[in-house]
């Protein structure tokens, strides 16, 4: 079976995906704005609290995101270096990773202290919320357009590159901002 040539390729697909990914971020956001906070952790991966085990996580990620977007431009010849045999290897890889050292950081968010808006909310802890559920939506579009083969070819740097942006503003807007404004965290921390 051959590659899909521009004019077959379906648009449908793009609206599914974006539809797709914009019903998970609106569901976390539900659910995290809906759930009781418990304000504490599950588990902290030995890290000492879970403020430790969120900074440590999260700027793990944020180290992956960017040799994420290195190694997409690479990909894409962008950087005007050979591409090595297994660059695509490292990407998913290192794109897997990121993803699954979120989880816990997410699940923390949502099931400890709920997505908070409105109110007297600071404007960094409303943007990291929404950013946060964000992330997830932008993950299953990207998901989507690698997996289709009949997919536009804007949707796979659209979903990689949007994808790319949410978690840097989670990042920035949870690790290295308390890092900044607290230093490391402490074992004593929440």
């Amino acid at each position: 079976m051959s590659e899909p040539t521009g004019a077959a390729r379906r648009p449908a697909i793009a609206v599914i995906a974006l539809c797709a990914g914009a019903a998970v971020a609106v569901l976390l956001g539900v659910y995290g704005r809906e759930h009781t906070p418990t304000f504490r952790a599950i588990t902290t991966f030995g890290l000492g609290s879970m403020i430790q085990m969120k900074v440590s996580l999260a700027l793990a990620v944020g180290v992956l995101v960017v040799v994420q977007l290195v190694t997409a431009l690479w990909l894409y010849g962008k950087l005007g270096l050979r591409v090595p045999r297994r660059l695509g290897i490292v990407h998913r890889v290192t794109g897997s990773l990121a993803i699954l050292l979120s989880l816990p950081v997410a699940f923390h968010c949502l099931w400890a202290l709920g997505l908070q808006v409105g109110g007297n909310i600071p404007t960094r802890v409303v943007v990291h919320g929404i950013a946060g559920c964000a992330v997830y939506g932008a993950f299953v579009v990207k998901l989507v357009a690698v997996q289709s083969r009949s997919a536009p070819g804007w949707l796979l740097p659209l979903a990689g590159g949007l994808l790319f942006a949410l978690f840097v503003a989670v990042v920035w807007t949870s690790a290295v901002w308390y890092v900044g404004a607290n230093g490391w965290p402490s074992a004593a921390g929440y």
